[in-house]
Protein backbone atom coordinates (compact mmCIF):
# COMPACT_ATOMS: atom_id res chain seq x y z
CA UNK A 1 0.00 0.00 0.00
CA UNK A 2 1.37 3.32 -0.80
CA UNK A 3 2.33 5.92 1.61
CA UNK A 4 1.17 9.67 0.66
CA UNK A 5 4.07 11.70 1.81
CA UNK A 6 2.56 14.83 0.10
CA UNK A 7 -0.70 15.42 -2.08
CA UNK A 8 -2.10 18.85 -3.16
CA UNK A 9 -4.89 19.36 -5.67
CA UNK A 10 -2.35 18.71 -8.64
CA UNK A 11 0.89 17.21 -6.93
CA UNK A 12 1.45 13.96 -4.74
CA UNK A 13 4.59 11.90 -4.08
CA UNK A 14 3.47 8.64 -2.61
CA UNK A 15 6.19 5.58 -0.90
CA UNK A 16 5.77 2.07 -1.17
CA UNK A 17 8.55 0.40 0.88
CA UNK A 18 7.09 -3.29 1.19
CA UNK A 19 6.54 -4.63 -1.85
CA UNK A 20 9.13 -7.83 -1.92
CA UNK A 21 8.97 -10.41 0.64
CA UNK A 22 11.14 -9.92 4.04
CA UNK A 23 12.80 -13.15 3.84
CA UNK A 24 16.54 -11.77 4.75
CA UNK A 25 17.63 -12.41 1.36
CA UNK A 26 17.27 -9.16 -0.35
CA UNK A 27 17.30 -5.64 1.57
CA UNK A 28 14.60 -3.70 1.75
CA UNK A 29 13.80 -1.26 -0.73
CA UNK A 30 11.79 2.21 -0.72
CA UNK A 31 10.45 3.08 -4.02
CA UNK A 32 8.56 6.42 -5.34
CA UNK A 33 6.05 7.74 -7.88
CA UNK A 34 5.44 11.57 -8.25
CA UNK A 35 2.78 13.32 -10.21
CA UNK A 36 1.92 16.84 -11.23
CA UNK A 37 -0.55 17.98 -13.59
CA UNK A 38 -1.00 14.27 -14.86
CA UNK A 39 2.94 13.95 -15.40
CA UNK A 40 3.92 10.69 -13.80
CA UNK A 41 7.76 9.48 -12.97
CA UNK A 42 8.97 6.67 -10.67
CA UNK A 43 12.15 6.88 -8.92
CA UNK A 44 14.54 4.06 -8.22
CA UNK A 45 11.85 1.88 -8.92
CA UNK A 46 13.87 -1.46 -8.05
CA UNK A 47 14.57 -4.99 -9.43
CA UNK A 48 12.25 -7.58 -10.13
CA UNK A 49 11.15 -8.65 -6.69
CA UNK A 50 9.41 -5.88 -6.91
CA UNK A 51 7.93 -4.91 -10.43
CA UNK A 52 4.75 -6.52 -10.15
CA UNK A 53 4.24 -5.11 -6.77
CA UNK A 54 4.74 -1.64 -7.89
CA UNK A 55 3.40 -1.64 -11.55
CA UNK A 56 -0.01 -2.99 -9.85
CA UNK A 57 -0.26 -0.53 -6.82
CA UNK A 58 0.62 2.69 -9.23
CA UNK A 59 -2.40 1.77 -11.38
CA UNK A 60 -4.34 2.68 -8.22
CA UNK A 61 -3.00 6.05 -8.57
CA UNK A 62 -2.03 6.80 -11.75
CA UNK A 63 -1.90 4.62 -15.36
CA UNK A 64 1.70 3.68 -16.28
CA UNK A 65 0.96 3.80 -19.73
CA UNK A 66 1.15 7.68 -19.16
CA UNK A 67 4.67 7.64 -17.04
CA UNK A 68 7.00 10.28 -18.35
CA UNK A 69 9.95 8.70 -16.56
CA UNK A 70 12.27 6.14 -14.68
CA UNK A 71 14.59 7.86 -12.85
CA UNK A 72 17.55 6.40 -11.11
CA UNK A 73 19.58 7.88 -8.43
CA UNK A 74 22.45 5.31 -9.97
CA UNK A 75 22.76 2.10 -11.57
CA UNK A 76 23.15 -0.85 -8.66
CA UNK A 77 20.35 -3.68 -8.75
CA UNK A 78 17.69 -2.81 -6.36
CA UNK A 79 17.63 0.61 -7.97
CA UNK A 80 16.94 -0.49 -12.10
CA UNK A 81 17.73 -4.27 -11.91
CA UNK A 82 13.77 -3.89 -13.47
CA UNK A 83 14.28 -1.68 -16.53
CA UNK A 84 13.37 -4.21 -18.96
CA UNK A 85 10.44 -4.41 -17.58
CA UNK A 86 9.64 -0.48 -17.42
CA UNK A 87 10.71 -0.50 -20.58
CA UNK A 88 8.49 -3.09 -22.53
CA UNK A 89 5.30 -2.12 -20.48
CA UNK A 90 5.90 1.75 -20.39
CA UNK A 91 7.19 4.66 -22.71
CA UNK A 92 8.67 6.38 -20.11
CA UNK A 93 12.60 7.54 -20.41
CA UNK A 94 15.06 6.31 -18.32
CA UNK A 95 16.58 9.61 -16.19
CA UNK A 96 20.58 8.21 -14.83
CA UNK A 97 23.58 9.51 -14.79
CA UNK A 98 25.94 9.94 -18.02
CA UNK A 99 28.47 7.97 -15.97
CA UNK A 100 25.89 4.98 -16.15
CA UNK A 101 23.85 5.66 -19.51
CA UNK A 102 25.74 2.95 -21.39
CA UNK A 103 26.24 0.62 -18.57
CA UNK A 104 22.20 1.04 -17.99
CA UNK A 105 20.95 -1.27 -21.67
CA UNK A 106 22.78 -4.10 -19.30
CA UNK A 107 19.68 -4.45 -17.81
CA UNK A 108 17.47 -4.79 -20.74
CA UNK A 109 17.36 -7.00 -24.17
CA UNK A 110 18.85 -5.00 -27.38
CA UNK A 111 17.18 -1.92 -28.24
CA UNK A 112 14.53 -1.89 -25.38
CA UNK A 113 16.79 1.73 -25.08
CA UNK A 114 17.76 3.20 -27.60
CA UNK A 115 16.59 7.07 -27.51
CA UNK A 116 14.70 6.47 -24.60
CA UNK A 117 17.72 7.49 -21.90
CA UNK A 118 18.19 11.27 -20.91
CA UNK A 119 22.02 11.03 -19.22
CA UNK A 120 22.26 13.78 -16.54
CA UNK A 121 25.78 15.54 -16.83
CA UNK A 122 27.58 15.29 -13.39
CA UNK A 123 26.42 19.03 -12.54
CA UNK A 124 23.44 18.01 -12.67
CA UNK A 125 20.09 19.52 -14.29
CA UNK A 126 16.54 20.78 -13.91
CA UNK A 127 13.91 18.05 -15.27
CA UNK A 128 10.59 19.50 -15.93
CA UNK A 129 7.27 17.31 -14.69
CA UNK A 130 4.05 18.85 -15.39
CA UNK A 131 4.04 22.36 -14.41
CA UNK A 132 6.49 21.91 -11.86
CA UNK A 133 10.61 20.74 -12.29
CA UNK A 134 12.67 17.88 -9.96
CA UNK A 135 15.80 19.51 -9.16
CA UNK A 136 18.28 16.52 -9.84
CA UNK A 137 21.26 17.30 -7.53
CA UNK A 138 24.95 15.94 -7.64
CA UNK A 139 25.64 13.53 -5.12
CA UNK A 140 28.78 11.34 -6.56
CA UNK A 141 30.62 9.19 -4.57
CA UNK A 142 27.38 8.32 -2.18
CA UNK A 143 28.00 5.81 -2.60
CA UNK A 144 27.91 5.61 -6.80
CA UNK A 145 30.62 6.92 -8.85
CA UNK A 146 27.86 8.56 -10.63
CA UNK A 147 24.75 9.51 -8.48
CA UNK A 148 22.17 11.99 -8.01
CA UNK A 149 19.58 13.03 -5.40
CA UNK A 150 16.28 14.45 -6.31
CA UNK A 151 14.77 17.44 -4.78
CA UNK A 152 10.67 18.26 -5.64
CA UNK A 153 10.29 22.15 -4.67
CA UNK A 154 6.66 21.73 -4.77
CA UNK A 155 6.51 19.27 -1.87
CA UNK A 156 10.29 20.54 -0.44
CA UNK A 157 11.03 16.94 0.06
CA UNK A 158 14.69 15.58 -1.00
CA UNK A 159 14.96 12.04 -2.51
CA UNK A 160 18.35 11.13 -0.99
CA UNK A 161 18.97 7.33 -2.23
CA UNK A 162 21.85 5.85 -0.36
CA UNK A 163 22.40 8.91 1.83
CA UNK A 164 19.72 9.04 5.40
CA UNK A 165 19.44 5.30 4.86
CA UNK A 166 18.34 3.03 8.15
CA UNK A 167 18.43 -0.90 8.23
CA UNK A 168 14.99 -1.42 8.79
CA UNK A 169 11.62 -3.45 8.22
CA UNK A 170 9.16 -2.22 5.24
CA UNK A 171 6.34 -1.66 8.40
CA UNK A 172 8.93 0.78 9.92
CA UNK A 173 10.26 2.53 7.37
CA UNK A 174 6.71 4.10 6.86
CA UNK A 175 7.25 6.13 10.19
CA UNK A 176 8.86 8.70 9.83
CA UNK A 177 11.59 9.73 12.20
CA UNK A 178 11.88 13.21 14.23
CA UNK A 179 14.42 11.73 16.69
CA UNK A 180 17.69 11.56 14.79
CA UNK A 181 20.14 10.97 17.90
CA UNK A 182 17.84 8.23 18.52
CA UNK A 183 17.89 6.98 14.94
CA UNK A 184 21.85 6.91 14.29
CA UNK A 185 22.62 3.57 15.33
CA UNK A 186 20.39 2.68 12.98
CA UNK A 187 22.05 4.69 10.30
CA UNK A 188 26.05 4.34 11.35
CA UNK A 189 27.27 1.38 9.82
CA UNK A 190 26.04 1.53 6.80
CA UNK A 191 27.24 5.31 6.55
CA UNK A 192 30.72 4.36 7.61
CA UNK A 193 31.16 1.56 5.13
CA UNK A 194 28.84 2.85 1.83
CA UNK A 195 29.96 6.81 1.78
CA UNK A 196 33.11 6.84 0.10
CA UNK A 197 34.68 10.14 2.23
CA UNK A 198 33.80 13.16 5.22
CA UNK A 199 34.98 15.24 2.62
CA UNK A 200 31.97 14.19 0.04
CA UNK A 201 29.63 14.45 2.88
CA UNK A 202 30.64 18.06 3.94
CA UNK A 203 30.51 19.19 0.43
CA UNK A 204 26.77 17.77 -0.16
CA UNK A 205 25.74 19.36 3.00
CA UNK A 206 26.86 22.73 2.55
CA UNK A 207 24.53 22.15 -1.12
CA UNK A 208 21.78 20.40 0.68
CA UNK A 209 21.68 23.52 3.33
CA UNK A 210 20.75 25.73 0.65
CA UNK A 211 17.30 23.86 -0.13
CA UNK A 212 14.08 24.80 1.86
CA UNK A 213 13.97 20.74 2.85
CA UNK A 214 11.36 19.08 5.47
CA UNK A 215 11.69 15.74 4.45
CA UNK A 216 14.75 13.21 4.17
CA UNK A 217 13.47 10.25 2.22
CA UNK A 218 16.03 7.35 1.55
CA UNK A 219 16.24 4.50 -1.07
CA UNK A 220 15.99 2.46 2.33
CA UNK A 221 14.31 2.39 5.98
CA UNK A 222 12.48 5.46 7.09
CA UNK A 223 11.89 9.18 5.95
CA UNK A 224 13.47 12.23 8.32
CA UNK A 225 10.82 14.44 8.93
CA UNK A 226 10.37 18.41 9.73
CA UNK A 227 13.25 20.45 9.96
CA UNK A 228 14.69 20.21 12.93
CA UNK A 229 15.42 16.42 12.25
CA UNK A 230 17.07 17.40 9.02
CA UNK A 231 18.98 19.85 10.19
CA UNK A 232 20.50 17.70 13.07
CA UNK A 233 20.98 14.91 10.20
CA UNK A 234 23.23 17.14 8.58
CA UNK A 235 24.96 17.93 11.71
CA UNK A 236 25.73 14.66 12.11
CA UNK A 237 26.27 13.82 8.85
CA UNK A 238 29.19 16.29 7.89
CA UNK A 239 31.36 14.77 10.80
CA UNK A 240 31.15 11.11 10.20
CA UNK A 241 34.01 9.67 9.08
CA UNK A 242 33.34 7.18 6.76
CA UNK A 243 34.93 5.17 3.81
CA UNK A 244 38.46 6.04 3.02
CA UNK A 245 38.47 8.02 6.48
CA UNK A 246 38.64 4.78 8.44
CA UNK A 247 40.42 2.22 5.78
CA UNK A 248 44.44 2.01 6.31
CA UNK A 249 46.92 -0.78 5.61
CA UNK A 250 45.23 -3.72 7.65
CA UNK A 251 41.99 -3.58 5.28
CA UNK A 252 44.76 -4.44 2.17
CA UNK A 253 46.13 -8.02 3.28
CA UNK A 254 46.60 -11.10 1.80
CA UNK A 255 43.65 -13.06 3.20
CA UNK A 256 44.34 -16.44 5.10
CA UNK A 257 40.86 -17.55 5.82
CA UNK A 258 39.06 -20.00 3.41
CA UNK A 259 35.28 -20.02 2.40
CA UNK A 260 33.83 -23.20 2.81
CA UNK A 261 31.64 -23.76 -0.11
CA UNK A 262 28.97 -26.33 1.58
CA UNK A 263 28.35 -23.42 4.80
CA UNK A 264 29.20 -20.57 2.99
CA UNK A 265 31.37 -20.10 6.63
CA UNK A 266 34.49 -17.87 6.69
CA UNK A 267 37.01 -20.14 8.08
CA UNK A 268 40.50 -19.91 9.70
CA UNK A 269 43.29 -20.85 7.32
CA UNK A 270 44.37 -24.29 8.78
CA UNK A 271 47.81 -24.27 10.79
CA UNK A 272 50.52 -25.74 8.41
CA UNK A 273 49.11 -23.33 5.72
CA UNK A 274 49.57 -20.27 7.52
CA UNK A 275 53.23 -21.83 9.00
CA UNK A 276 53.81 -22.16 5.53
CA UNK A 277 53.15 -18.97 4.77
CA UNK A 278 55.28 -17.34 7.39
Amino acid sequence: MAIELYRDKTHACLMFTDLMEEDGQAVQCNQFLIVDHGTGAIIDPGGNLAFNELFMGMTRHFPPQKLSYVIASHADPDIIASLDRWMTSTKASLVISRVWERFAPHFTKVGKTEDRVIGVPDSGARLPLGQSELILLPAHFMHSEGNFHFYDPISRILFTGDLAVSMTSGAEARKPVVNVQAHIPRMDAFHRRYMVSNKILRLWTKMARQLDVQMLVPQHGAPIMGKRAVEDFYCWIENLECGIDVFNESNYQIPGAYIDPVTRQIRAAPQAAMTEAS
